[in-house]
């Protein structure tokens, strides 16, 4: 008895704390909307360059629309890449069949960067953000957590270009959702609205411009880092560095982000808060940042730097994270948090 009323107890301070952040709104992209595919085939090259080549540097950027696609970036490594089957191979497997005109430009990384990161610096400055919360089993944002399932849930016959969107009322309720499916001429929409209706909301919008035949790159341009906040944590949580795509674990942009979700993580099961942010910053070439700090519950702070629970140095994260495998394709699909990643568990 005192157990379920331990539980019970528990889980209304949950709903009390979370309904005070007020009405909140994310939305989601399936891995066919034109930027996603992008993502994906600068993380396909980078996983690789990994594959054959462990100790690559690599920073693609990928860009497509209407019958062409561009791929320019910086890369010094060893591995021999046949970056059109690659890049075409993607494209079809995300479920499109138009063949493409792949235009390549790649060229080595500058010395100038290399030089601090060759000695264990960071490979540019910036602020990377972590997050983690007790909402759901992913430690993400409700509103977000929600948008991504609808997109995994996609039924059969639609994309593969699609978006949703979950609004959230003040009482925590899903109040509003928004689907928008790529289908054939003349596709019965219920199973996009019979998905939208296991959230039980107020209101659904399905295709709500009427028909979607015509998407990806047919319909739209593409560009890696377009989605920054579906790759984090939705737009209630700050975004600091840039996109993760495409670039190896020594730009911070990516690895310092991964460490501090993981920190994040660790914080909120020890401290068994409702959520944790993370905030990493650094300056090029070099290796410490020069700020580390976790708040937890939007009220206590714990200053990071100098202590030993954490080595934050890129060739630490690196190695606790294992960031030279090729892995990175996956995260690019979904979104890099809420996973079964290393950085997550």
């Amino acid at each position: 008895m005192k157990e379920a009323m331990t539980a019970i107890n528990s889980r209304k301070e949950k709903v009390e704390y979370y309904s005070k952040k007020g009405i909140r709104t994310a939305e989601c992209v399936s891995p066919g909307h034109p930027d996603k595919v992008c993502d994906q085939i600068s993380d396909g090259l980078l996983d690789e360059y990994l594959r054959q080549d462990p100790e690559s540097r690599v920073a693609i950027e990928t860009m497509g629309g209407h019958g062409h696609i561009y791929i320019t970036g910086e890369v010094t490594s060893c591995a021999k890449v046949d970056v059109k089957n690659i890049v075409q191979n993607i494209y079809s497997e995300i479920g499109y069949s138009d063949e493409l005109e792949i235009h390549i430009n790649i060229v080595h990384q500058s010395p100038e960067i290399a030089q601090g990161v060759d000695t264990g610096g960071a490979g540019d400055q910036g602020i990377m953000v972590g997050y983690a919360c007790d909402e759901n089993e992913e430690m993400i944002p409700q509103e977000l957590y929600l948008a991504r399932q609808l997109m995994k849930n996609l039924p059969k016959g639609f994309g593969p270009d699609a978006k949703s969107q979950v609004t959230l009322g003040e009482n925590g309720k899903v109040d509003t959702v928004v689907i928008s499916a790529q289908h054939l001429e003349g596709a019965d929409f219920t199973p996009l609205r019979i998905l939208a209706e296991t959230l039980e909301p107020k209101h659904i919008h399905i295709n709500p411009t009427g028909e979607f035949v015509v998407g990806g790159f047919t319909a739209d341009t593409g560009l890696t880092g377009r989605k920054l906040a579906v790759d984090n944590y939705g737009p209630q949580i700050p975004i600091g560095g840039g996109c993760f795509s495409g670039k190896d674990a020594t730009k911070v942009d990516r690895s310092a982000a991964y460490m501090a979700r993981r920190i994040a993580v660790d914080y909120l099961r020890k401290e068994n808060a409702h959520e944790v942010l993370v905030k990493l910053a650094y300056s090029i070439g070099v290796a410490e940042p020069v700020m580390a700090i976790a708040i937890i519950d939007n009220r206590t702070e714990v200053n990071l730097l100098g202590s030993n629970e954490y080595d934050l140095t890129p060739r630490g994260i690196i190695s606790f994270l294992k960031l030279k495998k090729p892995m990175y394709l996956e995260t690019a699909k979904h979104g890099h948090f809420g996973s079964s990643c290393v950085w997550d568990k």
